[in-house]
């Protein structure tokens, strides 16, 4: 094989493993809620808002906090760690007018949290203005999927709507006519027969717990899983007590 062949076939491998030019390395600092963060890019921390989704209130200073926004903030607690790589693929305006950069957010493994959170049903396809709709289509797919398996913000009807966002007095009356129904004593994520906990101990490791652990009912969960599998998938071990 030839140098210039092989300077080629090099070059076209360099080229392939390469940001794409809207696309930019940074390190995670925290999670802001659901749908924001905060981020290292160049040595300066910015906003950054998720593309396309929109996930229930937690820190709007005239709201009070929604149902399923406080497992939203946690999914992305749990999938990004202070000072982990990210990616940030920017869109094609990028800032808001709250100068907040407006992007799609990987892991270091390419995997969008964008599209996580609406695969788990705990965003709702929202604020799409062209130019900065570049993945509505495929977004819109996986949220009639999530609605159709009725999980997360989709799981009360009425909740979540395309046109003015969600309704958690809907959820209330679920809970208290669920409660009436049942006898549930409010363990688990809303409405969802989900109780097994994830937790982040000191140490950085991804805990679940069953209810028949021995730390179950002092475990203060920071996610809610449906099963063990569903845990394991996320990183999570079980606890040995």
């Amino acid at each position: 094989m030839g140098k210039k062949l092989v300077y080629f076939l090099l070059l076209l491998f360099i080229v392939s493993c390469s940001n794409s030019p809207n696309e930019q390395n940074a390190e995670f600092v925290r999670v802001v809620d659901g749908d924001t963060l905060i981020a290292n890019i160049d040595g300066t921390q910015e906003y950054v808002r998720l593309l396309l989704v929109d996930t229930p209130e937690t820190k709007h200073p005239d709201v009070d906090v929604q149902p399923f926004g406080q497992e939203a903030s946690n999914l992305m607690k749990v999938t990004f760690s202070p000072s982990e790589s990210i990616i940030i693929e920017y869109g094609a305006e990028k800032r808001d007018k709250y100068d907040r950069l407006l992007a799609y957010v990987y892991t270091k493994d390419k995997q969008m949290f964008n599209k996580m959170l609406l695969e788990k049903g705990l965003a709702r396809v929202a604020y799409v203005y062209p130019p900065n709709d570049k993945y509505v289509d495929d977004f819109r797919d996986i949220e009639e999927q999530a609605k159709n398996n009725k999980i997360g913000i989709w799981s009360v009807d009425g909740y979540a709507t395309q046109e003015d966002g969600f309704h958690p007095e809907v959820v209330v009356e679920e809970n208290e006519s669920s409660s009436k129904q049942d006898g549930s004593n409010g363990k688990g994520s809303p409405l969802q027969n989900c109780d097994i906990k994830g937790n982040i101990n000191s140490n950085g490791e991804k805990i679940y717990h069953t209810p028949d652990s021995l730390w179950y009912e002092q475990t203060k969960p920071e996610i809610w899983f449906c099963n063990e599998k569903e845990a394991t998938e996320n990183g999570f071990r079980s606890a040995k007590y």
